[in-house]
């Protein structure tokens, strides 16, 4: 029974498999992979640079504090209102096709926001937002798609590529300001040289297109139905929202937080990038020991663990013990990303199953992670004190551990009609 069903799982794969092209010179699935990882890192600097420039845009258009608080929340508000339209544009256009447009829109947006006018700061950031929201679905899909064999690794360069992407706009984009004396359009702009870089790594993958047209005909005359109903799909979705909140909320404040303790400004703001420094660590290595036999919810449970004693020791000695705490955050959240992309994957039976879930999954999660930072500045104000908001988030964790148990099991969300290769685990 076993070799049986071995047997229709490689039939499976060949079906859906898209052949390398032999001519290429390049290991089978090598320029692709390359491909992936060179798109994950263009899908946050373009969003994450705008936070350490926001005093300096507020003070040079003399926008309002929420005014430009925009320039993060509508990217965010993008990634969930667009995610469902991903999987449609993939079917219509293709995958490869789909996510070239996404770094051209990428491209563009950054090139708009140079433009001297509040419309085309604005107007730039939604193109932008609206890019990143589609590659953000499609990409799971490819991976689900194309390596069928190399998912926990794949996840992880993923993953790994979306924190090293925030870490490193973070960490250089007012330094490297300051040292070409560039003033903060241009700063913003120059971001938009990653994507450039994308979309001519991304290119060749039009040959693959060309041989998928028939395989995403049939994608497309049969797109998946029902996955809003599956409660396979539901904790998926639970997990990758409860996580995402607890992410942007955390670092939509942290350097506030550790300044309000008495930590200079300038330290505070190197925690949040240190932070994401440790998470590209956890990120890349929770898909890949699920991958080599550790339990999946045992990593989310533990995950989530790393994550209450990162909020729970800001809360006792929020300045002394800044490193340690951010150690235990950046890992802890980086693991929670990553599982969150391969519970998407994994779940998934095939690949516009995946793209589905996918959308699913980011419509909400990213809906409700935009909500995120605004009630714990809410609770913050209501409050006067950070110990609420900071306890509010830990109590957060338990259900999210909670649900990374259930969306762990190894089985598919695979509505009637589909074939559904469950297993219980």
């Amino acid at each position: 029974m076993k070799a049986t069903r071995a047997g229709q799982d490689m039939a499976h794969r060949q079906h859906e498999r898209i052949p390398d092209s032999p001519a290429s010179g390049v290991r089978p699935g090598g320029l692709l992979a390359f491909g992936v990882i060179v798109l994950a890192l263009n899908l946050r600097p373009a969003v994450v640079a705008a936070s350490p420039l926001l005093d300096t845009i507020r003070d040079g258009t003399g926008m309002s504090a929420t005014a430009v608080g925009l320039l993060t929340t509508l990217p965010l508000l993008c990634f969930g209102l667009l995610a469902p339209f991903a999987p449609r544009l993939g079917r219509r256009f293709g995958m490869e096709p789909a996510l070239l447009a996404t770094m051209v829109a990428i491209c563009a947006g950054t090139a708009l926001r140079l433009v001297p006018s509040m419309a085309a700061l604005l107007g730039g950031t939604v193109i932008v937002g609206a890019g990143i929201a589609v590659a953000n679905v499609l990409l799971p899909g490819v991976i689900k798609r194309d390596f069928p064999h190399r998912v926990g690794l794949m996840t992880g360069l993923y993953s790994m590529s979306l924190f090293g992407g925030a870490a490193l706009a973070a960490g250089i984009t007012v330094p490297v300001e300051h040292a070409a004396h560039l003033d903060w359009r241009t700063t913003l702009a120059m971001w938009g040289l990653l994507g450039v870089f994308a979309v001519v790594i991304w290119v060749p993958q039009f040959r693959r297109h060309t041989r998928a047209t028939a395989a995403e005909a049939r994608g497309a005359a049969h797109p998946v139905r029902g996955l809003w109903r599956h409660p396979v799909a539901w904790l998926v979705t639970g997990y990758m929202g409860l996580q995402s909140l607890s992410y942007y909320a955390a670092a939509a404040w942290l350097p506030t937080i550790l300044g309000n303790a008495g930590m200079a400004e300038g330290t505070a703001g190197w925690m949040l990038s240190f932070s994401s420094l440790l998470g590209i660590a956890g990120a890349f290595l929770s898909p890949v020991l699920a991958s080599r036999g550790v339990r999946p919810g045992l990593l989310a449970t533990l995950g989530a663990m790393l994550t209450v004693a990162g909020f729970a020791g800001l809360v006792a000695a929020p300045v002394s013990g800044a490193y340690l705490w951010m150690a235990l955050l950046g890992l802890g959240q980086g693991a929670a990303i990553s599982l969150a992309m391969l519970f998407i994957v994994e779940r998934a039976p095939d690949g516009r199953h995946a793209a589905q879930l996918s959308s699913m999954a980011q419509c909400f999660g990213y809906l409700l992670a935009s909500v995120g930072p605004l009630a714990l500045g809410a609770l913050h104000q209501l409050t006067d004190s950070w110990t609420v908001p900071l306890v509010m988030l830990i109590v957060l964790l338990v259900p999210q551990a909670f649900i990374g148990l259930g969306a762990a099991r190894e089985r598919h969300a695979a509505p009637a009609g589909a074939q559904d290769r469950e297993t219980q685990g």
